[in-house]
């Protein structure tokens, strides 16, 4: 008999900081799809799967910490949550502070939001503030008020986010049997990264798996500050979900890359967006654009001749491509595709087809 997924903290309750006593808030996250990337696989000589994070309740992986971070926020007795974001972390802490009967604030940079996130937060009626500044402004003001106010930060840098995100790696684990050899991620705030290496970290303590995968991290060039090795002031990138310009997690993930023998490096938005259309076009995996740049990054390393012949890859894919579609809409070249206009002539709309008559 199929058994409905109970949503990440009761499936994996005994790997988790909770108790009896914790309140589970859950909208039924995690279990996410590993699905197998035969196109991709040929690309780059090797056995690729995509991990399609954007299939969690708000479309995003935020939804993995999220639960965490509210579940234990309401068992310190929270009455209101705050945290900055570029979109995906606003979506999220919305929802699950709705599910949980509290109030949600969300700090969002002034004009750098894709507006199909900050839609999310609206309709679950967060108390939504523009700030003028960047992201790394609006969590250094989150961070001052949950510091001086009655209010609970629920962005990556509290650690329930990370013991819930790390429950991908789990997940992965369970359909593979194994680690994976290498693990493709996209670099923003460097909680996921962190959170994947903890995960196996802990799988590997437990004996459940033999070998930690090399992690394999990538930044957007125009927000590539652990590549630079230092801060940027103004981060700039299509990947609106990953233009960070200081991470809260730099040091951790510098550690992931460094004890898993991985690499972190930077790819441009022109190869973001050709990989985006790839992973739709050839793959049938719909994803925003800062998701992309896992493949991007595979593909970069393939050029490179880096890429193991026959090991397993995962990539994790961050966000569903409904947060932010006008790149689909818009394309390499900017120019908008429209429908091809027809008559409703059954032949023409053939010939224009290329079909062939059956006669």
């Amino acid at each position: 008999m199929a058994k409905q997924w109970r949503g990440v903290i009761r499936e994996y309750f005994d790997r988790l900081p909770v108790s009896e006593h914790t309140p589970i808030i859950t909208l039924g996250e995690g279990g996410t799809p590993l699905i197998p990337a035969p196109a991709l696989s040929r690309r780059v000589g090797a056995e690729v799967y995509v991990k399609y994070e954007g299939m969690n309740p708000t479309g995003s992986f935020k939804d993995r910490g999220m639960t965490m971070a509210i579940s234990k926020a309401m068992e310190r007795g929270a009455k209101a949550v705050i945290c900055a974001s570029t979109g995906n972390t606003s979506a999220s802490a919305a929802a699950y502070a709705t599910a949980a009967g509290i109030r949600a604030a969300v700090l969002v940079p002034d004009g750098k939001i894709a507006m199909g996130k900050l839609s999310q937060a609206v309709a679950h009626n967060a108390h939504i503030l523009q700030i003028d500044g960047n992201f790394d402004v609006c969590l250094t003001v989150a961070r001052q008020l949950s510091e001086r106010y009655p209010v609970h930060l629920v962005n990556s840098v509290n650690p329930d986010r990370i013991e819930g995100q790390k429950t991908a790696a789990f997940e992965v684990i369970d359909v593979l049997d194994r680690a994976p050899d290498i693990h493709v991620l996209p670099v923003g705030n460097a909680g996921n990264i962190t959170a994947y290496f903890k995960g196996y970290r802990e799988a590997q303590e437990a004996g459940e798996i033999s070998k930690l995968p090399m992690m394999w991290g990538f930044q957007a060039e125009g927000a590539s500050p652990i590549v630079l090795g230092h801060a940027i002031e103004n981060p700039d990138t299509v990947a609106t979900a990953i233009r960070i310009g200081n991470p809260a997690s730099w040091a951790q993930a510098i550690e992931a890359r460094d004890v898993s023998g991985g690499y972190i490096g930077a790819i441009s938005d022109e190869k973001i967006l050709e990989a985006h259309r790839i992973l739709s076009a050839e793959v049938g995996i719909f994803v925003e654009p800062a998701s992309a740049i896992s493949v991007a990054g595979l593909l970069n390393r393939h050029e490179a001749g880096l890429v193991p012949g026959g090991s397993t890859i995962v990539l994790t894919v961050t966000g569903h491509g409904l947060k932010d579609p006008q790149w689909a809409l818009h394309g390499l070249d900017g120019v908008e595709t429209t429908p091809t206009q027809m008559s409703s002539d059954v032949d023409e709309i053939a010939d224009a087809l290329g079909l062939a008559s059956r006669a």
